[in-house]
């Protein structure tokens, strides 16, 4: 009987392609370089679907944007920008997502010039310690970018409230707003993207997630005008507003479609605020009030009685204890992560209580708690899905944990 030959070369291209899809880029491109067959599978599309270019621009190169345009690659990190942000677009005329983050060169004349005509095809732009940004560069982007979903100016540090003005006025369809550090940001620049000020914008009403890490002008107005109009939001991040408190919770406690919360560091947050939250009518699968000096063994019983649903728990440094996680741990069955590092009270016996009760934990951090020992330790890691158990500067992995 004739037998063929067998051999990776008798492979059709849609078959290559389908191998080379699942390789890591750096050895999508070697493969391109073995012969022609293989170059011309590799270029196929779906090889590169998903993957994000990433670009020093110092020189000009002719064939770059064409090969990019070939392989069907629809997004961009710009790692160095001494051209003209023009020759990105113009060169990726059906760009999805542009990454500049910590193009510190970049300068609203810059983006002006890049920005000129309607990018429908843009959904994600990431500014982040762009510092030289100001407002004139987020009406360009109001204006030509309509269909953008996610925008992150963490740490440009020159935006103001007339930036977000710009922003709720045309980007209605965005769904994520990073505006960690934006140190200018008062309760009027959230009133405006949440749509308190219809007469000149309609608001940024389909946020999903917002992140408002280290605003210190936000007071708990900015919370009101969140509960009221950003009804959609699913995460938020308050980590570091020190000028919202207890007050502030009530108007949280209502938001149906909030799943995550993050509270770290807020000084003015007490036992009070967490009592609010849990009255309301809230289904947060994550809460971090982590180095809020204020909350103690109350909030965990507050917790334990309204928001008994969580899958992630931070805690770190706060004044709780044995007898909180007593009032705690009976409640929480769906607990998965229970961040406690350097809550300096807690001892053996709150080890105990957590292993007996909070069967599906696959993580927690137990890094500078003093006071507990190797016996504590040792129930700990009997519990069935822990997978990672933080001690200080190492982890105890699940493999550790077995041998």
């Amino acid at each position: 009987m004739f037998e063929m030959e067998t051999h990776i070369s008798c492979l059709f291209p849609e078959i290559l392609a389908i191998i080379f899809s699942y390789l890591d880029v750096k050895d999508k491109g070697r493969v391109a370089q073995v012969c022609a067959a293989w170059r011309d599978a590799s270029y196929h599309k779906s090889v590169w679907r998903g993957v994000e270019a990433k670009l020093h621009l110092r020189r000009a190169n002719p064939s770059l944007f064409p090969s990019l345009q070939t392989r069907g690659i629809k997004k961009a990190q710009i790692l160095s920008l001494r051209r003209s942000l023009s020759y990105v677009i113009q060169g990726m005329p059906h760009i999805e997502s542009l990454n500049l983050c910590g193009c510190f060169n970049l300068t609203d004349n810059g983006l002006g010039h890049a920005f000129v005509q309607d990018i429908p095809s843009l959904r994600v732009l990431n500014l982040s310690l762009c510092k030289q940004i100001t407002d004139s560069s987020l009406g360009r982007i109001s204006q030509y970018l309509k269909n953008l979903e996610v925008l992150e100016l963490g740490g440009c540090s020159n935006i103001t409230n007339t930036g977000l003005l710009l922003v709720a006025w045309g980007l209605h369809c965005l769904k994520s707003l990073n505006l960690r550090s934006c140190r200018h940001v008062s309760d009027v620049g959230i009133g405006h993207l949440s749509g308190m000020t219809r007469s000149a914008a309609e608001g940024c009403l389909s946020l999903e997630k917002l992140t408002l890490q280290d605003c210190q002008k936000l007071t708990d107005l900015s919370l009101k005008h969140v509960s009221k109009g950003l009804n959609r939001l699913k995460v938020l991040n308050l980590s570091f507003c020190g000028g919202i408190s207890d007050a502030g919770m009530i108007h949280l406690s209502h938001m149906t479609h909030l799943c995550s919360l993050n509270l770290r560091s807020c000084d003015n947050i007490s036992d009070t605020g967490i009592m609010h939250l849990a009255m309301g009518s809230l289904r947060l699968s994550g809460l971090d009030v982590s180095f809020c000096d204020k909350i103690g063994d109350q909030s965990l019983a507050y917790i334990a009685q309204g928001l008994y649903q969580l899958k992630s728990l931070s805690l770190c440094s706060c004044h709780i204890s044995d007898d909180g996680i007593n009032r705690m741990v009976r409640q929480m069955h769906e607990l998965k992560t229970l961040n406690i590092g350097q809550c300096v009270r807690i001892t053996d016996k709150g080890l105990e209580l957590i292993a007996d009760h909070l069967t599906q934990l696959t993580g927690i951090d137990l890094y500078g708690c003093t006071k507990i020992t190797k016996r504590g330790l040792e129930r700990i890691t009997q519990l069935p899905c822990l997978k990672v158990l933080n001690l200080g500067l190492w982890q105890m992995t699940e493999s550790e944990r077995v041998r």
